[in-house]
């Protein structure tokens, strides 16, 4: 993993970090990134000392933040030795009738397959988070399979209190800022669809309310996991108050029957407006090719992200692909 090493004066000589392949974002010159900076460390004593800047050592592995991809809108973020797992999907390929009233309700849910077996996936899980308690944020699967007692945030006292009546015992509301395990949550808002979708009340409730999340952590790159919202002015002040350096972005254009190109989730063109909105960030682009109702493919964003030469910011995580920053 890369290091980072510091020279406090006359300025920060920052090593690019480094994270795993992608089928985007191919980097050939990690393997030998480790052996370039240890030959070049004495070097960069050696100017610290001539410059009379003091020297840091190298900041410790366990400072990494690490994001793991796992199927549909489920991601397990560690930072340090604190692991979250976000909006747990753990059901076998087709447990589920297609959502009705959307794009290929037909077909059944989940599309594919877990990357891993599910005690993989719960492994080393310190809480959960779930924006949202639809389906494919929160499905029966992962009620009957996480622990009863793991800590769990909720959006609010609503799915607070369903959470609870499922069984779990230590469910929390993230109302506003909380911390755990040494890292500071921060809730942010967004809109599970556009105006003319909520203004017709009985898609207005079933959307309902929707929460992204911050998090922030001392030595850690700030990440922000949008969750199923549009591009919003919530979304818009969270990129301005919170500078995010690495953003998950659901991006698969789910859609309801009636509003064709009018998604309920982010698309593709989000995609390029997150990009020119944190011009410092890497974006992860999660949430397609596993349910019914995305319109979006990996491959369909994977073109336009080429198209649109964003390859060097933007991730197409696989099901279970690991990215560390």
């Amino acid at each position: 993993m890369a290091q980072f090493f510091r020279l406090l004066s006359p300025g920060p000589i920052i090593w690019p970090s480094r994270f795993s392949y992608s089928v985007l974002h191919p980097t050939p010159y990690a393997e030998n990134l480790d052996v370039i900076q240890d030959a070049c460390q004495p070097l960069l004593l050696a100017a610290a000392l001539a410059s009379g800047a003091s020297y840091a050592a190298p900041l410790a592995e366990d400072t990494a933040l690490q994001v793991q991809h796992i199927r549909n809108a489920t991601v397990k973020i560690t930072y340090g030795e604190t692991t979250f797992l976000i909006d747990p999907m753990l059901a076998e390929k087709g447990a589920y009738p297609g959502f009705d009233g959307t794009y290929r309700s037909e077909l059944r849910n989940p599309l594919v397959e877990l990357p891993m077996s599910v005690q993989e996936v719960i492994d080393g899980v310190d809480a959960v988070i779930v924006t949202h308690t639809h389906l494919d944020h929160w499905d029966d699967a992962a009620q009957a399979l996480l622990p009863k007692d793991i800590p769990l945030f909720a959006q609010h006292e609503s799915d607070a209190e369903l959470i609870r009546s499922q069984g779990f015992e230590d469910v929390r509301v993230l109302d506003g800022t909380a911390e755990f395990g040494g890292v500071d949550l921060h809730r942010t808002g967004g809109q599970h669809g556009s105006e003319a979708i909520y203004a017709i009340p009985e898609l207005a409730e079933t959307l309902g309310e929707v929460m992204g999340v911050v998090f922030e952590a001392p030595g850690h790159q700030t990440t922000y996991v949008i969750g199923d919202t549009v591009w919003h002015d919530a979304v818009d002040q969270a990129l301005a108050k919170y500078l995010p350096e690495v953003i998950v972005l659901n991006a698969g254009a789910a859609e309801v029957n009636g509003f064709e190109g009018d998604p309920i989730i982010m698309g593709k063109e989000d995609t390029l407006r997150a990009y020119q909105a944190a011009p410092n960030a890497t974006i992860i682009a999660v949430h397609m090719d596993a349910v019914n109702h995305m319109t979006l493919t990996r491959e369909e964003l994977g073109d336009y992200v080429r198209e649109k030469d964003l390859e060097d910011r933007v991730l197409i995580p696989t099901d279970g692909e690991v990215m560390s920053f």
